[in-house]
């Protein structure tokens, strides 16, 4: 966003934050300041409110005391730089007298994909033991039908000792697509459901105030949370279904990608996916587990579901075996094989690495005895300082992140660094660019 726009939007805001501030409403506490709480933060004290951040990690809390965050997009850096009306800390004494908070902590699963919400209901106690009558709180995690208000509201209320008609409890579950330049956290539609109708109502407006975008008022919490487990259910089923199409294409000789771009023509009732290396993210690879573990709890089996979560968690290791074979038919073995890693990030131009499929290729290699040097010029902590540097007479490079920087490679660049075998986990090359080079190329569901 330009300067001229990020201005016309704060003009823009500004005279509707007058018709619209919710009564009541003027210090707002976003707890936890990750990828989803901190551009809130920003938001809140652009539209005008005192905000105060808050998170129990210390170390991070004195970067960002500093102004640094470097998940944050350009636009909102420079804004975060110059936040007048936000505040930094993890002392629990600046949350007296908050008139709403927004609770914005990660809900995990464990290894056994159970949800862990410690983080949740750590928060909702730090909430609770500051919480005033009359106050607003408002669950962004995203958490399972039925979580809301047996876990997050039943600790404010045992904590503050406050029920539930004595402050107002709600349940928005957060949106937000790190990278995107068109959809940011202000321009996202929003959900929202609310444990009584002031409830909903206050919280609505306070929401209203903050985004550019329709609030839709759900009827009842639970109907908000199932909202967010459907989104992303549904990402990870029709991502499964074309990474089992790549896998039965590739013994065929059909490249999906094609079939994809054809079937694409179709202007109704069709919605491209493609395959690739994994799922990665807080979202995509972590909710289903949370709809499959609620429906069990109820009597009931997900077991598309769970044919999904086995088909996507399969895929880094199918990547592995290409390499392993594209290795075999050069008369090499994959232990004791360089192999440059090529991203580490889940996604395109960030620097989140969670639930990255990366991870998991990264240790079945060394696992199985390959020698990897990784690169993400994103993540500080790649072994790599360089593209050359990792590239640099390896036996295979293997593109695990389709950053910009990688999708632009060409087969002599690879050439030029002494690579010879190119596994593109991202299908993010031009594989047609290959076809007269030296260097091999390999997709996921790209036959040659």
């Amino acid at each position: 966003m330009s300067p001229e726009q990020l201005q016309q939007r704060k003009t823009k805001t500004t005279s509707r934050l007058a018709r619209q501030l919710p009564q009541g409403i003027s210090t707002v506490s976003v707890v936890g300041l990750g990828y989803v709480g901190l551009p809130l933060s920003l938001i809140a004290a652009a539209r005008g409110y005192h905000v105060i951040g808050f998170d129990i990690d210390d170390v991070k809390v004195a970067q960002l005391a500093r102004r640094e965050a470097n998940f944050l997009s350009e636009s909102e850096e420079a804004e975060f730089k110059h936040a007048k009306h936000l505040s930094i800390t993890s002392d629990e004494r600046m949350l007296i007298d908050v008139d709403a908070f927004l609770i914005c902590v990660p809900t995990p699963v464990n290894d056994e994909h159970e949800p862990n919400l410690a983080p949740l209901i750590s928060a909702c106690t730090i909430v609770g033991r500051h919480l005033s009558p009359g106050a607003l709180v408002v669950v962004e995690s995203t958490v399972n039908p039925g979580v809301c208000e047996e876990v997050a509201l039943a600790t404010l209320s045992r904590v503050s000792g406050l029920n539930k008609n004595e402050f107002d409890f709600a349940h928005c579950p957060e949106r937000i697509n790190p990278g995107d330049k068109r959809y940011d956290v202000a321009t996202i539609p929003r959900v929202i459901g609310g444990a009584t109708a002031r409830a909903l109502e206050r919280a609505s407006k306070l929401y209203e105030s903050f985004l550019e975008a329709p609030v839709m008022k759900m009827d009842s919490i639970k109907e908000a949370e199932a909202v967010k487990m459907i989104e992303n259910a549904f990402r990870d089923i029709n991502i499964a279904f074309v990474n089992e199409l790549a896998v039965s294409f590739d013994r065929v000789g059909i490249d999906i990608v094609n079939v994809i771009r054809g079937a694409s023509t179709k202007p109704f009732g069709f919605m491209p996916f493609y395959p690739g290396c994994g799922v990665g993210g807080h979202c995509i690879p972590v909710d289903p587990h949370y709809l499959i573990r609620y429906g069990r709890e109820h009597g009931f089996e997900h077991t598309f579901l769970l044919a999904a979560r086995r088909i996507n968690s399969r895929m880094p290791h199918y990547c592995v075996h290409i390499l392993e074979q594209a290795l075999r038919e050069q008369g090499k073995k994959l232990r004791g094989s360089t192999i440059a890693l090529l991203g580490v990030a889940y996604k395109r131009d960030v620097p989140d690495t969670r639930e990255s499929p990366a991870a998991v290729i990264l240790d079945e290699l060394v696992r199985r005895g390959a020698i990897v040097r990784t690169f993400d010029p994103y993540v500080a902590s790649t072994s790599a300082r360089t593209l050359p540097d990792a590239l640099k007479d390896a036996d295979a490079a293997l593109i695990a992140t389709d950053h910009s920087q990688f999708c632009y490679l060409a087969p002599q660049f690879f050439e030029e660094n002494g690579v010879t075998l190119v596994i593109d986990g991202r299908n993010c090359l031009d594989k047609d660019l290959f076809a007269d080079s030296p260097v091999v190329y390999r997709g996921i569901g790209r036959s040659v």
